[in-house]
């Protein structure tokens, strides 16, 4: 089959032959991907922040796809059903699993695409398949399924529920990416009366302002809009979708006091806590790898028309072009992207 391999920090990635995977343990499946896509998480790969990610690694976290094979064990799933792939791969049974932090399973967590081959290849092993894909329900959008992978519970668990949003209360997100809009998309689940987006594409902005933003910055104006906006306080909920040293420095300043600053952006780097200036503000600072429990929940309401998740799709490509879709990808702003369709299959439109 052909996939997309990782070839190194700052190195192209190669689309080559390797063989089909099948079924390791009883609990594996096989998905033939119909649809995949690429992450922010999937450029820090590339730049080199993941050490666990070793050349020849299968890229890619995401996608939609038919089961081909399964294990002895899995009984849930037969060939031939649709399926949405997790981003994280649980067992359901491990301490952290019971605890719903399928992030930290024992025996799977985030492996696709990182310590195990991933969704950007014709086919794909999977993991505790009971727990990791889910049915399509019928008459979705496959394309917005997609969506739901990674970036929606991504940013509703680790920015939303972590960030404590609450109705009527204020909230900052740094970083308008895709997972920071999907971030603003389920702030509103709570009703806050402030929603502020912060970036510096002023695309990104105008998309932000469509998907129900109260209010949009630059990173420099963003100290006095947030003020303007919260009558000088701060905002109870501060996001960080970027994971650089700025975006998560500029949320230190940002937070009001009692509030909290939720990461969700993937650091490669060492980024400085400001105690000197947060030691009396009562604040908290949260960090989570998502975990998708809350997977089910988004996939009813992507199946009522509640979740627009197909608003973040910019692009479409076909999976022989993959190298195309990562330098429109890694230039965003240039090319106004924000979440792409590979397609995997012939003839997909």
């Amino acid at each position: 089959m052909k996939a997309l391999t990782y070839a190194g920090a700052n190195k192209t990635p190669i689309l080559k032959d390797i063989p089909k995977p099948e079924p390791q343990k009883a609990s594996d499946a096989v998905v033939k991907v119909k649809y995949s896509t690429i992450c922010g998480t999937d450029l820090h790969i590339l730049k080199g922040d993941v050490p666990t990610v070793t050349e020849g690694r299968v890229l890619g976290h995401e996608g939609v796809g038919v089961v081909e094979a399964v294990g002895a064990g899995v009984t849930n799933f037969k060939e031939g059903d649709p399926v949405l792939i997790s981003c994280i791969s649980a067992c359901g049974t491990c301490e952290y699993c019971k605890k719903g932090m399928n992030s930290h399973c024992t025996s799977g967590g985030w492996v696709l695409g990182n310590t195990i081959d991933g969704t950007q290849a014709e086919y794909v092993r999977i993991p505790n398949a009971e727990n990791s894909l889910y049915k399509v329900p019928e008459g979705v959008d496959e394309k917005a399924l997609v969506m739901l992978s990674d970036i929606f519970p991504t940013g509703f668990e680790c920015g939303v529920l972590n960030g404590k949003v609450s109705p009527g209360g204020s909230v900052v997100i740094v970083g308008s990416g895709p997972v920071g809009l999907a971030a603003l998309i389920t702030s509103q689940f709570y009703s806050p009366s402030v929603i502020v987006v912060v970036d510096g594409d002023a695309n990104r902005l105008e998309i932000a302002k469509s998907l129900g933003a109260t209010h949009t910055a630059t990173p420099d104006t963003a100290l006095q809009v947030v003020k303007d906006a919260t009558g000088g306080k701060g905002c109870d909920a501060v996001i960080e979708a970027v994971g650089i040293p700025e975006t998560f420095h500029q949320c230190q300043e940002l937070v009001a006091p009692g509030g909290v600053i939720a990461n969700v952006g993937v650091h490669g780097v060492k980024a400085d806590l400001h105690l000197e200036n947060l030691w009396d503000k009562n604040i908290a600072i949260t960090t989570r790898l998502v975990d998708t429990v809350t997977t089910p929940m988004l996939l009813k309401l992507l199946a009522a028309r509640k979740l627009p998740a197909e608003k973040l799709i910019t692009h479409n490509f076909k999976f022989e072009d993959m190298n195309k879709a990562y330098e429109v990808f890694g230039k965003a702003g240039e090319n106004k992207a924000l979440k792409m369709i590979i397609e995997m299959w012939p003839g997909l439109t």
